[in-house]
């Protein structure tokens, strides 16, 4: 009892600090495992809160660039309807323009033509009721609403009369947050002159009379008209969907940027130097094992030992 008494002070002492010594060699192994400084915030001390805002700031940017490119997406298909559009006017130009050089056109000649720019009015509709991933592109913000219904659309005569009867979305344009601070409107709706002018072209020509081997010029004229207007907006269109998808592939790509920087600096506040890790794993160890003899050694003191 004596011994133990004498030597309780100085046992302690050692005692705590190889306990404190292998609690810091389990953390380095573990460092050393996961390469991390620490599993928790808890672990990371004051560097937690900063590491904290830039994981939220990664979130935040990541659905920034995805909404950029989604929209991207959206705008593409949009760019290519209208590119079978753009293929259907053409047509309805040229067909317009070879019955005005004919001159005369009989009744079989006429009932074809009807039927073919009938076919190619369902089709100019059929485009602009074009969905993709579940919603229409050409309605608005009403993307559950197929945007055309020809149904409700007047056959027209010349003199044609400008009728949107047949858009059944709202007048919302697209658009989609690629920044806190900036937002991208994209896209068209199915009510646009180009499209209506389109329209009232191609069912001009779906309902020429026939019984009559010289078509009217008035009526001609008026369809190639409105096929030249249409063309030209819906040129028009496209170059300003080009823009739109610049714009966001831009946005996207500056996000992925920042995502990059800010995960990088992540890493240094929650990346361990393995290599550091590992010289005072092994400096520690030695410690421990001196820490380990030293308390032996006390605890082996006694007061008889020292009398004999």
């Amino acid at each position: 009892m004596i011994g133990r008494v004498a030597t309780f002070a100085l046992s302690e002492k050692t005692i705590n600090q190889a306990l404190r010594t292998q609690a810091r060699n389990t953390e380095l192994t573990l460092q050393q495992a996961s390469g991390e400084i620490s599993s928790n915030f808890g672990g990371l001390g004051s560097t937690s809160r900063r590491v904290l805002e830039l994981q939220t700031a990664v979130t935040q940017s990541a659905a920034y660039s995805d909404a950029a490119t989604n929209a991207g997406s959206r705008i593409e298909i949009m760019y290519s309807a209208m590119s079978q559009m753009t293929d259907l006017l053409t047509t309805l130009q040229s067909s317009i323009t070879s019955a005005t050089d004919a001159g005369t056109l009989d009744d079989g000649t006429v009932s074809s033509l009807t039927t073919s720019m009938g076919e190619y009015l369902d089709e100019f509709g059929s485009l602009l009721n074009t969905q993709y991933e579940g919603r229409y592109l050409f309605s608005g913000a009403m993307i559950d609403t197929a945007p055309v219904d020809l149904d409700d659309y007047p056959a027209q005569t010349v003199p044609s009369t400008e009728s949107t009867d047949y858009y059944k979305g709202d007048d919302a344009i697209a658009s989609v947050r690629v920044s806190t601070e900036q937002v991208v409107e994209y896209g068209v709706t199915a009510d646009d002159p180009a499209f209506e002018k389109a329209l009232r072209a191609f069912s001009i020509m779906a309902n020429l009379s026939s019984g009559t081997e010289t078509l009217d010029s008035d009526t001609l004229n008026e369809a190639l008209s409105l096929t030249k207007t249409a063309l030209s907006g819906v040129s028009t269109i496209q170059t300003k969907l080009s823009i739109n998808a610049n714009t966001l592939e831009k946005a996207a790509s500056l996000q992925t940027s920042f995502q990059d920087q800010a995960t990088s600096l992540e890493s240094t506040l929650t990346d361990v130097d393995v290599a550091a890790a590992a010289a005072e794993l092994a400096t520690r160890q030695t410690q421990l094992q001196a820490a380990y003899s030293a308390i032996a050694k006390i605890q082996s003191l006694s007061l008889a030992d020292y009398l004999k």
